[in-house]
């Protein structure tokens, strides 16, 4: 706030600093007449006397204490950090406050991804009646349902097996993947094997490998069967990772 000429021709400008919580007057006089410039100020401020006077500025260094300021007072400094902290903890607090739907929105959506996914336990892949008992494998499709991370799949297909009654009666299964790359193989009934399309992989008909030479680290992976008294023919199906020498499981 200035205010010009308050009190006669001697006081030309008057005004309040503000600085550090402190409110301090200053008036400026051109008449470079300190008796006559302090006596206008005082009339024009209110009273104030004994006011320093240096050339063309005067400067009243009586401080007037605002309403806001506490005896003893109050350092600019800590009202700034404590401000400051309020506004820090604001930002905290909604931060949190955001963050936590969104975790649990998070963990909602990746929880399947947690369980183990497959067909689960033996699954009827045919019956007695429908293996021949000439010793040779048939192929059958594995169906069942399947369940993936988010979605069930009812009767869908997971897989195939091939299928032979031995001659002591008893039912063997091989899963029809190659543990090479995960090939298909075929049963050639000329020669009684199983070959690989993709890398040649031979086998023979209780899934042995048949040549030293081929890429195939392992046999093809037996499965357990069980015929129950209907005559139905039980699998427990598995699919196992190809490329290695021992058979693991794909969960």
């Amino acid at each position: 706030m200035n205010q010009s000429g308050i009190s006669g021709n001697l006081i030309e400008e008057q005004g309040v600093i503000r600085e550090n919580g402190k409110t301090i007057f200053f008036a400026w006089d051109s008449s470079n007449s300190p008796t006559d410039a302090q006596t206008g100020i005082t009339k024009g401020i209110g009273g104030l006397s004994d006011l320093p006077f240096d050339g063309d500025f005067l400067t009243i260094c009586q401080p007037v204490s605002s309403s806001s300021e506490q005896p003893g007072g109050n350092p600019e400094g800590q009202t700034g950090r404590r401000g400051f902290f309020k506004a820090a903890l604001v930002v905290i607090t909604g931060g949190i406050a955001v963050l936590a739907p969104m975790a649990a929105g998070l963990m909602v959506l990746i929880d399947p991804l947690r369980r183990k996914t497959g067909a689960g336990g033996a699954i009827k892949v045919t019956t007695l009646e429908a293996l021949p008992d000439d010793g040779l494998p048939r192929r059958f499709p594995v169906i069942a349902s399947k369940t993936d991370a988010w979605n069930k799949f009812k009767e869908s297909p997971i897989g195939a097996v091939y299928l032979r009654r031995t001659s002591d009666g008893k039912v063997e299964a091989l899963n029809v993947v190659c543990p090479h790359a995960g090939c298909f193989v075929d049963f050639v009934a000329d020669d009684k094997r199983f070959h690989c399309p993709c890398h040649k992989s031979s086998f023979e008909m209780d899934g042995t490998i048949a040549d030293p030479k081929s890429p195939s680290p392992r046999a093809l992976d037996s499965l357990t069967v069980k015929v129950d008294a209907e005559g139905a023919v039980w699998v427990a199906f598995q699919n196992f990772q190809a490329g290695r020498r021992d058979k693991v499981p794909i969960a």
